[in-house]
């Protein structure tokens, strides 16, 4: 851990498990006095066809961070207040980035808990952050 390090960023997805994730992130900094940070981390959508640029349509990136900032705040207010932060990109590698910039001192995350097919097409945000992290990962998964 980071000398002085007092932030606990969880990453959400507005899924169950992230929701797990806040509530033991909370219980976890009421106990070491650390601040939780939610963190969302949006992508977007990019297509590309022969004989076409990628581009998006006019304004499609102001509503969707629009609404993307909406809907973090709005969970920062049915979860008591918590700071949060939005990031835009890959979610592994801004995840890790926001948690050295916060100077975090460990991440609790959800995971979908995604196996065989499914694991190796979509890959997994929070193995990826748990193989690259500089601080430790604490992972939640809702039962099935």
């Amino acid at each position: 851990m980071k000398e002085g390090a007092n932030v606990i960023l969880v990453p959400v997805d507005f899924e169950a498990a992230s929701m797990k994730a806040i509530e033991l992130a909370r219980d976890l900094g009421a106990r070491l006095g650390h601040q939780v940070v939610l963190l969302h981390v949006y992508q977007l959508p990019v297509y590309t066809y022969p004989g076409l640029e990628p581009a998006l349509m006019p304004g499609f990136h102001a509503e969707v961070s629009a609404a993307a900032s909406r809907a973090v705040q709005q969970l920062s207010a049915q979860t008591g207040g918590l700071s949060t932060a939005l990031r835009e990109g890959d979610p592994a590698t801004e995840i890790l980035a926001a948690a050295d910039e916060q100077g975090a001192a460990m991440i609790v995350m959800g995971t979908h808990g995604r196996r065989g097919i499914s694991h190796l097409f979509l890959g997994s945000v929070a193995e990826q952050v748990i193989r690259r992290s500089n601080v430790p990962v604490l992972t939640v998964r809702v039962a099935s």
